[in-house]
């Protein structure tokens, strides 16, 4: 299956291999929805890595030149409103399919994304859903080309216009154009540029940094970010401060109250902190 995982130390690793644009197929899918499944799952791995095979592009979208076997209207209805109801009977995946399961997971464990050469379609809507930091090479490029095939949408599923300006995200979607990797920098789409060359060495570095926080507050932090987007200023505070007064009373593990300053102090950083900042 072209959907690799591997694990180094605390860091979990998926990489896309398919070919040199590294295309989706149903298949595909499925299995990196259990990858996700089991990631999510282990507690010994504290952070991910997304990535296409060294060498190839990250991922250029679904596989469009090996159409899916023909359906009858009445089968593709049922395929929309039922996912999996045609595999029951052991026929393979089809789409829609994992790949709204995927979109649809919960997910409270960082993931960075690793881009090189093209990041389209698919591609492009797994790295906005799947990713919480990003890395690109100076030679990636972006895009949501969909809208020039008369399949439009990619805007609404990835809420583009939550991570880039309005007037971007818009000229990004309604023309198709393929955005530079010095403009996805520019537009806050990715964290940093790198050589092609460096794009590992850099993924790993910054994954290892995330590795040693502690897991537990790593997941607090995570889940009261990204619930206070769709909650009201006074829901947002009753829910974080919940979150956060049940970290406190029941976390006694590494990095648990004024321990964890002081070991950074011993280390000769944060010299100015208080080591009874809470």
């Amino acid at each position: 299956m072209p959907i690799h995982f591997e694990k180094q130390n605390h860091i979990g690793i998926f990489t896309i291999d398919n070919g040199k644009l590294n295309v989706l197929t149903p298949a595909m899918h499925k299995a990196l929805y259990g990858l996700l499944k089991e990631f999510i799952a282990d507690p010994d791995i504290h952070v991910g890595i997304l990535k296409g095979r060294d060498g190839g592009s990250f991922c250029a979208g679904d596989d469009i030149k090996n159409p899916l076997p023909a359906r009858s209207r009445q089968q593709e209805l049922e395929g929309y409103l039922f996912l999996h109801h045609n595999e029951r009977d052991g026929s393979p995946p089809h789409r829609p399919g994992w790949d709204v399961d995927i979109m649809k997971l919960e997910r409270y464990k960082p993931i960075i994304g690793a881009v090189d050469h093209y990041c389209l379609g698919q591609g492009m809507i797994y790295l906005l859903h799947l990713t919480d930091m990003r890395l690109a090479t100076t030679r990636a490029q972006f895009g949501l080309p969909e809208v020039a095939y008369g399949m439009g949408g990619g805007g609404g599923m990835t809420r583009l216009g939550r991570q880039i300006p309005h007037v971007v995200a818009m000229k990004f979607l309604l023309t198709g154009e393929f955005m530079s990797a010095q403009d996805a920098l520019k537009y806050d789409l990715v964290n940093e540029l790198v050589e092609p060359e460096q794009l590992m060495e850099r993924a790993l570095a910054l994954a290892a940094q995330v590795a040693a926080q502690p897991p537990i507050a790593v997941r607090v932090e995570m889940e009261s970010y990204y619930q206070s987007l769709d909650l009201s200023r006074d829901d947002n505070l009753r829910y974080v401060l919940n979150l956060y007064r049940l970290q406190r009373l029941g976390y006694e593990g590494f990095g648990a109250g004024s321990g964890f300053l002081k070991g950074r102090q011993n280390d000769g950083t944060n010299q100015d902190q208080d080591a009874t900042h809470e």
